[in-house]
């Protein structure tokens, strides 16, 4: 069952999947419409779960689901993800995309994990470089610590040698 995502409680669950590229508005419409289908059939062992979806920065999907009304199990978390990697293959997007996203200049940025380093040392990325926190847990969290300052994130190990 499809509940818009500023209804979902605070509780609810979250997973955060950041795509490879900046999308499109048509490209997000179409994963809008595909993924609220799925989630209005969504379910865990024949139980609906009560689900939302949205798009946001033209790079990032939010999936929630409110366990409180009905358990997500294994097996439906992993329909939730078949979903993603069926789209990405019919739309050439990887949905699972490992970067760090960070805003510089007003502008979605993202670097490969390796890099991370060597922009530290070069004050590309400071401490007070906002960054996207994927691994919030709940909405709750995705509301306060999901664009986060890089030294309030688990990068702050990057800046415990830089003088800031």
């Amino acid at each position: 069952m499809l509940i818009p995502f500023h209804k979902m409680p605070d509780y609810a669950r979250v997973w955060v999947y950041q795509t490879n590229k900046n999308l499109s508005d048509s490209e997000v419409q179409i994963i809008q419409q595909v993924l609220e289908n799925q989630i209005n059939n969504w379910a865990a062992h024949g139980a609906s779960l009560a689900g939302s979806i949205q798009v946001l920065h033209n790079r990032f999907v939010i999936v929630a689901v409110d366990e409180m009304q009905n358990q997500a199990s294994g097996c439906s978390i992993d329909a939730s993800t078949r979903w993603l990697k069926d789209l990405g293959v019919e739309m050439n997007v990887d949905f699972f995309d490992r970067s760090i996203a960070f805003i510089q200049n007003g502008e979605l940025q993202t670097v490969e994990i390796g890099k991370i380093k060597s922009l530290v040392m070069g004050d590309i990325l400071t401490p007070k470089t906002l960054i996207f926190n994927n691994l919030v847990p709940d909405i709750q969290e995705f509301k306060n610590n999901w664009n986060v300052k890089a030294s309030d994130s688990w990068m702050k190990r990057y800046f415990q040698t830089v003088t800031v």
